[in-house]
């Protein structure tokens, strides 16, 4: 990035979540003095080690940027929290939203051979906090549910970590109604959770992304940056508890209220046109 920002000096740099590549980014814009407009900002746990290293990176880029494109009126509040000035803050949405609603419109395909007479569960399951142990119990749990649920396909995109892949294949591979699979693409993907009759996930995009589709989503997390759909009711955690996941999963395939409950199709992170405000932010500034 050193030589990329050298070689084309731009006026500005956006940098998009909490990935380590958008804390180093950030840094290196700020050697270069070069401002920085970070999208998807304010979202906290405050607990450094949770999610680790996501809440450290979003922090640290949050410190050195110059617009902070908030996509909830609660993350603009974690951003005040932490001294950011409010002329700095712009509540967007998020770009994930508009995204997800232009690729679903498209109704792309999954690709892969599903029951379409069985109802489909969808699973991702990759953080490294839940290595080990924790994720052992969540294999166990989706073990589980399997057996008790014949008429109920589990389809598993497997991260390829070691530390998921082998215990995934180990644990789940060779039963009838689980399909482990490579990651998917981000067209099919969401052409898998449109599909879904419920999500089990322990990824932060997927928190916003399926309630906006209507699917219930359990977490298998013990804390979320995103408790805007907690509140709301169509997101639950439920963690790498053994117990948690398989009781609350049974309750949504087999009773229809509390389905409906979580299945609203609320959408606390944006309509869709985040993408314009945030460009017409930097418009009015270079402007």
């Amino acid at each position: 990035m050193d030589d990329v920002l050298q070689a084309e000096r731009p006026g500005v740099v956006l940098v998009q979540g909490d990935t380590t590549t958008v804390m180093t980014v950030a840094l290196a814009c700020f050697y270069h003095r070069i401002p920085i407009g970070h999208v998807e900002a304010g979202l906290r746990t405050w607990d450094m080690q949770n999610p680790f290293p996501e809440e450290a990176n979003r922090v640290i880029a949050g410190k050195l940027a110059h617009w902070h494109f908030a996509p909830t009126e609660g993350s603009r509040q974690n951003l005040s929290r932490e001294g950011v000035l409010d002329s700095k803050i712009v509540v967007t949405g998020n770009t994930v939203i508009d995204a997800l609603l232009m690729t679903a419109k498209r109704d792309p395909e999954i690709g892969l051979e599903l029951d379409a007479d069985k109802r489909l569960v969808l699973i991702t399951s990759h953080r490294r906090e839940n290595f080990g142990e924790p994720f052992r119990n969540i294999c166990r749990a989706f073990q589980t549910l399997s057996e008790r649920n014949p008429d109920v396909q589990f389809l598993y995109p497997v991260h390829p970590n070691p530390n998921v892949k082998d215990v995934a294949y180990q644990t789940l591979g060779g039963r009838s109604n689980i399909i482990l699979c490579e990651p998917l693409d981000y067209a099919p993907f969401v052409a898998a959770m449109k599909k879904a009759y419920l999500i089990i996930s322990d990824s932060g995009g997927v928190q916003e992304e399926a309630p906006a589709l209507g699917k219930p989503v359990l977490v298998l997390r013990d804390e979320t940056e995103r408790p805007e759909a907690v509140e709301l009711g169509v997101v639950k955690l439920v963690g790498p508890n053994y117990d948690r996941i398989v009781n609350e999963t049974q309750r949504l395939l087999d009773d229809q209220e509390a389905y409906r409950e979580m299945a609203r199709g609320i959408s606390p992170y944006g309509d869709g046109r985040a993408a314009e405000r945030i460009v017409r932010t930097l418009r009015e500034h270079f402007a």
